[in-house]
């Protein structure tokens, strides 16, 4: 039985979207759980994911300020305009 090498901090945060979806194979979601076991500061990121996750999902548009609203609209063309790029 061949012993997979341990899931690093950096892997786990670009794995952690994934893993909150249940889309990782089976190896791969043992290799971050092992590490979430081991590693507070990961258990404690991958909990406050969640937690983001929860409260972002029970927002609604008419939630936001007309501030707050187009700030994020910013930020997003912002992020896509550098993704183009």
């Amino acid at each position: 039985m061949s012993q997979e090498r341990a899931l690093t901090c950096q892997e786990l945060v670009e794995l952690v979207t994934a893993y909150l979806e249940q889309a990782l194979p089976a190896n791969e979601r043992a290799r971050f759980e092992a590490h979430v076991t081991s590693c507070a500061g990961c258990a404690a990121y991958v909990d406050q994911m969640r937690e983001t996750i929860r409260l972002i999902g029970t927002l609604t548009e008419e939630d936001l300020s007309p501030t707050a609203r187009d700030q994020l609209l910013g930020v997003f063309r912002a992020w896509k305009a550098g993704e183009a790029s």
